[in-house]
């Protein structure tokens, strides 16, 4: 069990935030797809498009674990239920966050795994892997659930 995780976020205040978009994912495994296109537009429109593979992998895997993990098994799974999980980007000058919202109170539980060859349980292993950092908090008030982010540091030019 990972204790909530704050520290290696940008200061939260939204007026620091140089862009900032966000989609609304169903409980559908081809959420994930729709994740990365939704992405690569969203990257390729604040001219950052060169990060793609690292973030795109890791906006699979938090999208994944959302639906796969934060979901109660019996949540309905058809084109005509409400989105249940959303993916945000956030662009500050020199970073990136990419956080994923879903309706779960528990924990991201990184698995530890010794057999390369298990299709899944190394997702917060790549995450770990590929974001600057990363973590999760709960949401507080209105909003139910929490959030994992993972943020990214931008190669600034000059």
């Amino acid at each position: 069990m990972l204790e909530p995780l704050r520290q290696g976020l940008p200061p939260l205040d939204p007026a620091a935030v140089s862009n900032a978009a966000s989609c609304a994912l169903p409980a559908r495994y081809e959420a994930v797809r729709d994740a990365r296109k939704f992405t690569r537009g969203t990257l390729d429109e604040w001219d950052i498009g060169d990060r793609f593979d690292d973030v795109c992998l890791v906006v699979s895997e938090l999208v994944t674990n959302a639906l796969r993990h934060a979901l109660p098994s019996d949540t309905p799974r058809g084109p005509e239920q409400g989105p249940p999980v959303r993916l945000h980007l956030m662009h500050w000058t020199g970073r990136l966050v990419c956080a994923v919202r879903d309706p779960s109170h528990d924990s991201p539980e990184a698995r530890d795994s010794d057999d390369c060859s298990a299709e899944s349980g190394r997702g917060l292993f790549l995450v770990d892997s590929f974001a600057d950092s990363w973590g999760w908090h709960p949401l507080a008030g209105a909003l139910n659930g929490k959030v994992v982010w993972a943020l990214f540091r931008l190669h600034t030019a000059g």
